[in-house]
């Protein structure tokens, strides 16, 4: 069995291992029998140190384990996932023909860039003819040239009219002819804008028959081949994979820990790929309620894409804001037993009550009784006479009993 046993209560607490002795040992009084025995019985569990020594050890020990165990142990880290910022499927607005596929699959492309052109022969024959209507100006021109007659012929009647050669009948007709000359100019000119909104019309016609990357990635995905008919399905998929998104879901216990550009250690799980940093762009303000989790997204640079989208990670939670401050490391001076003052052997005669050593085969209650008796005789009275014996036995003790100790503790 094993006991704790408290020299005085100025010294600090000592582990001390009683077990009975496995068979008599005859021929030695029952002191010294205990004392062999429990010399001979006591389990090896490692390295053993002499009491003096195992004194700084327990209370190092103790100290260090005690203020780990006053706090919290830091968070796990969490499971996230490694996405594309982006992904964008390319689909047609009109049903066509597929006729060429500028791109293939892990190709990078360009926001804006072709990527697919559909047949358009009808529509680029329309936006030809739009465009050549626009460079018709004759109706413009000719609709100039009577407006300016009309003007000349406006102030020629005038002339006559004022020298009485004609009646003003003729300078009305002359005003009203003009007037006619302005609309008709005013016609040609709004016409020819006409022309203008059809030719672009036919043109916006003729470039939905391209289609155009929207954002800038990889294509990662192609579902048609060129004479294919499209419709309403896509016909590839671009991928942002610079930067990526990492995505978690945190429990509510950690809420307020992470606020906008924090950096989080990221670990992939990608062999041959370290610690990466990323960057807190997103903390979700409403909880999952079923889950009870909040979800929090991060930016992670990518510039050469040596990282792959879809990749499993780790992200390490701030340790900082999760734990309290480490406590003050005890020094060795502060670790040391204080100085116990060793009383004089006649005041340990009479202060020392009789303690017997039971035999071997006693009960456990009956070891336990002559434990708690030991524990209340002074250390100068047990270095004497009839509890030398026991003395000696208990001096070696287990480092690990120590450490279990402290746990206890």
């Amino acid at each position: 069995m094993y006991s704790i046993r408290r020299r005085a209560s100025f010294s600090p607490v000592r582990l001390v291992l009683l077990a009975p002795a496995s068979a008599p040992v005859g021929g030695r009084a029952a002191a010294g029998g205990f004392a062999a025995a429990t010399a001979r019985t006591r389990p090896a569990m490692g390295p053993t140190i002499s009491s003096r020594t195992a004194k700084p050890w327990a209370l190092c020990l103790g100290a260090l384990l005690g203020s780990v165990g006053a706090h919290a142990a830091p968070p796990k880290p969490a499971g996230c996932l490694i996405e594309p910022d982006q992904v964008a499927d390319v689909g047609s607005a009109v049903t066509g023909i597929i006729e060429k596929l500028n791109v293939a699959l892990g190709e990078r492309v360009e926001a804006g860039q072709s990527v697919v052109v559909l047949r358009a022969d009808v529509e680029r024959a329309n936006a030809n003819a739009a465009t050549l209507r626009t460079q018709m100006d004759a109706e413009v021109k000719a609709a100039a040239a009577n407006l300016e007659l009309a003007r000349q012929k406006v102030v020629r009647t005038q002339q006559l009219v004022a020298k009485d050669f004609v009646s003003q009948q003729a300078l009305d007709q002359a005003n009203a002819e003009m007037e006619v000359a302005v609309q008709k100019h005013t016609l040609a000119r709004s016409q020819q804008r006409i022309y203008g909104q059809e030719q672009a019309m036919a043109q916006a016609q003729l470039g939905l028959r391209t289609l155009r990357s929207p954002i800038n990635g990889i294509v990662v995905e192609r579902y048609s081949n060129v004479g294919e008919r499209v419709e309403d399905r896509p016909v590839l998929r671009v991928a942002n994979i610079d930067p990526l998104r990492v995505s978690l879901m945190v429990p509510i216990t950690q809420y307020g820990q992470v606020n906008l550009g924090d950096r989080l250690a990221i670990h992939p799980e990608l062999p041959g790929i370290g610690t990466v940093s990323a960057t807190v762009q997103y903390v979700d303000k409403v909880v999952d309620a079923a889950s009870n989790t909040f979800r929090v997204r991060l930016s992670l640079p990518n510039p050469d894409h040596r990282l792959p989208a879809g990749l499993r990670c780790k992200a390490d939670w701030p340790v900082a804001a999760a734990t309290a401050p480490a406590p003050a490391r005890p020094t060795p001076s502060s670790l040391a037993p204080a100085p116990v003052a060793r009383p004089s052997p006649k005041a340990v005669a009479q202060a020392t009550p009789p303690v017997h050593m039971p035999s071997p085969t006693a009960s456990g209650a009956t070891w336990l009784k002559m434990s708690t008796a030991l524990a209340r005789v002074p250390a100068a009275s047990r270095a004497s006479g009839r509890h030398l014996a026991a003395a000696k036995a208990s001096q070696p003790i287990s480092l690990k009993f120590s450490i279990a100790l402290a746990d206890a503790r």
